[in-house]
């Protein structure tokens, strides 16, 4: 599913985050980021050592920020590090997963990236509701791409069927409401 406006595009697809050919892909990283389970781990296996090695070196992340390091066996060029906030702990956790989605944007941006490919950020281990973590993702992507330079294409990369259905609503919902038009249904 693809939703565009002024050249700019948001696609809700099913797949895996680690076999995106993007520019960048976005991993949903700890505040270390070191290799651990879910996205950061699948990301950090199909990257190699060399991922671990380049992102140690960067003094960790914090919640909201985002940071970029080669994408090494990955098919995208760069990983781009992003820690979102745990729900239930994290003060504002709405405002710190919209800072984790933008600056990731604005991160790639920075480096003339034309596509990102992003998880649905904080809604495994750190707790986030799918559906809620839907509409801040997406709107988040359709109100940041216009503003920005290179960046032409963000891409959710969503797992399982269910989290596919819940991002596809919501993107459904928003384009209508921000006058993005369907360019492929599913």
């Amino acid at each position: 599913m693809r939703f565009c406006h002024d050249q700019r595009c948001v696609e809700v697809v099913r797949g895996d985050i680690t076999a995106q050919d993007t520019g960048a892909v976005v991993n949903a990283a700890n505040k270390a980021l070191a290799p651990g389970g879910g996205v950061a781990g699948a990301i950090h296996r199909a990257a190699g050592p060399g991922l671990w090695e380049e992102s140690s070196q960067l003094g960790g992340c914090a919640t909201g920020e985002a940071k970029i390091t080669g994408g090494h066996q990955l098919p995208a060029r760069y990983v781009i590090h992003t820690v979102g906030p745990v729900y239930g702990e994290d003060p504002e956790p709405a405002d710190l997963l919209r800072r984790s989605y933008v600056n990731s944007l604005r991160l790639a941006d920075e480096h003339g990236l034309r596509s990102v490919a992003f998880p649905a950020l904080s809604t495994g281990a750190f707790g986030y509701p799918m559906e809620e973590a839907a509409d801040i993702a997406l709107r988040s992507l359709m109100e940041t791409l216009p503003e920005l330079g290179s960046v032409r294409l963000a891409r959710m990369v969503l797992h399982g069927e269910r989290d596919h259905r819940i991002h596809a609503e919501a993107a459904r919902r928003l384009a209508a409401e921000l006058g993005w038009e369907a360019e492929q249904e599913e």
